[in-house]
């Protein structure tokens, strides 16, 4: 009768002695599918590759840029709508001031007639002292009197700094000067392209001029 011992059969379903599939994990000893990846790293959707939260936002836990856009390195958030619509409101009224100052003096308004029907130039009065008015302040701070007391500032676009002269000027130019015969109308058409674009809130003037509207930090 032979000595020998029966050779000795592996464990039931895998040849290799690990654990079958689904009893106790992977041969690999990484996580199983669904509770994070190969490497260590977070599951999928869990959160940006760097280490950002979901969707690639940050900002207080989503871009203010909206979904799909990035905001340019040391740009700060964008400015609220309300902000920019009071700020907007501050600076039309300086301008209107010395404007309709400077129209009744030169004879443009005749009485107590104030009616929507101003002079040619009252028109040539508001469209210049605004454009004036935007340009310098733009390209010196990148904020208008009503801007600084909103907390919000004009900035390029592209890294957050005070507009350039020409940028300023660009944007003062498409902003004021229309003013000269259809003030109330173009400023309703800036205010809606400001209100549903996206994802910088541009109107056609920071578009042209390739600046946005932030908050002043």
């Amino acid at each position: 009768m032979s000595s020998d011992q029966p050779p000795q059969q592996p464990p039931a379903g895998n040849p290799y002695g690990s654990p079958p599939p689904g009893e106790g994990g992977n041969p690999y000893g990484s996580p199983p599918p669904g509770e994070g990846g190969p490497y260590g790293g977070q599951p999928p959707g869990g959160g940006g590759p760097y280490g950002g939260p979901p969707g690639g936002g940050g900002w207080g836990g989503g871009s203010p840029y909206g979904r799909g856009a990035e905001p340019m390195p040391g740009m700060p958030p964008l400015a609220a709508s309300g902000k920019r619509l009071l700020a907007r409101i501050i600076d039309v009224i300086i301008v209107l001031i010395p404007a309709g100052l400077l129209d009744w003096a030169a004879g443009g308004v005749h009485g107590d007639d104030w009616t929507a029907g101003r002079s040619a130039i009252g028109g040539i009065f508001t469209a210049g002292l605004g454009f004036l008015y935007e340009w310098y302040m733009t390209k010196s701070t990148g904020q208008t009197v009503g801007k600084k007391l909103m907390g919000i500032r004009a900035a390029t676009l592209s890294d957050g700094s005070v507009p350039s002269t020409n940028a300023a000027a660009a944007r003062a130019a498409i902003l004021w000067l229309p003013a000269f015969c259809c003030s109330c109308f173009w400023f309703l058409i800036i205010g809606i392209t400001v209100l549903f674009d996206r994802p910088y809130k541009q109107g056609v003037h920071e578009k042209a001029a390739r600046t946005v509207v932030v908050t002043a930090v």
